[in-house]
């Protein structure tokens, strides 16, 4: 079984939701990147989301955009990012916790879609979420992952067509991404009012576990929309920890960002 589909089916079990923090790979390094996942694992994560830096980031707010920008300043590659993910689950650093990637369709079809997904699959990623990818053109690739054993998570946001999202539903694994806001990824103060009914709706027509995203920055935000998902992401709030860390002591900014997610996850299970 998939870890994603095995953390869900733990988690359901026990009446518990999943905090996945989000990090862009490489920022400001690639140790620092492992050091990162391993504590926050260790600090109350259950899943974790990397994102594959890339020179025109699709969705991403200035600071996502920033976090990318400097992690290809200082040279990361796709290949490296990889064998840190590998070095991670050869250690054990982070157990059964699912890893996902959100990575640009260009990324994957500049690789080779197979050689992409074998890769993946053999580091020990999980999933991958594919923002630019439209639904009418997912079959192929979810056909190919699902084979290497791989999750595709598609996305749905407060516009998407409620015709159109059940159409990405159909085309989903693991679980589906749930935009919490229209626009860029960012921290905000508030979320939006209907949140709760339209994420209800779309529990209501899938079996597929729903995880919100966008916009999550606060504690509170976690609290309060605990009650309709199924997992929360949260990534500004944490990418935004990373800024000037380069000049900063490693462990103090490691330990900084698994205080955040120890607050987080312990708002989930309040």
């Amino acid at each position: 079984m998939n870890r994603i589909d095995a953390l869900f089916a733990r988690l359901k079990a026990d009446n518990r939701r999943a905090l996945m923090p989000f990090l862009a790979a490489g920022d400001p390094d690639l140790e620092a990147t492992r050091d990162l996942v391993a504590e926050m694992v260790r600090r109350g994560a259950d899943m974790v989301e990397l994102g594959i830096p890339y020179s025109d980031p699709i969705a991403d707010g200035p600071v996502i955009a920033a976090s990318y920008t400097r992690a290809l300043r200082g040279g990361v590659k796709l290949e490296n990012i990889f064998s840190s993910v590998k070095t991670l689950r050869d250690d054990d650093a982070i157990g059964q916790a699912p890893v996902v990637t959100m990575v640009s369709y260009a990324i994957v079809h500049r690789r080779g879609v197979e050689r992409y997904l074998a890769d993946a699959a053999a580091s020990g990623v999980d999933g991958l979420i594919v923002p630019d990818l439209p639904v009418e053109e997912a079959g192929p690739l979810l056909e190919l992952a699902t084979a290497s054993g791989l999750s595709l998570i598609q996305l749905v946001t407060p516009t998407t067509p409620r015709e159109r999202a059940l159409r990405i539903a159909a085309t989903t694994t693991g679980f589906l991404y749930y935009v919490s806001v229209a626009g860029i990824t960012g921290e905000r103060v508030a979320l939006p009012a209907d949140l709760a009914e339209n994420v209800g709706w779309l529990r209501s027509q899938t079996p597929l576990p729903i995880c919100i995203g966008f916009g999550i920055s606060t504690a509170e935000h976690v609290k309060a929309l605990a009650p309709v998902a199924d997992g929360l992401i949260v990534g500004s709030a944490i990418v935004r920890r990373l800024e000037g860390a380069a000049g900063r002591p490693r462990d103090r900014v490691v330990a900084e960002v698994g205080d955040f997610v120890a607050e987080l996850a312990a708002a989930l299970s309040g």
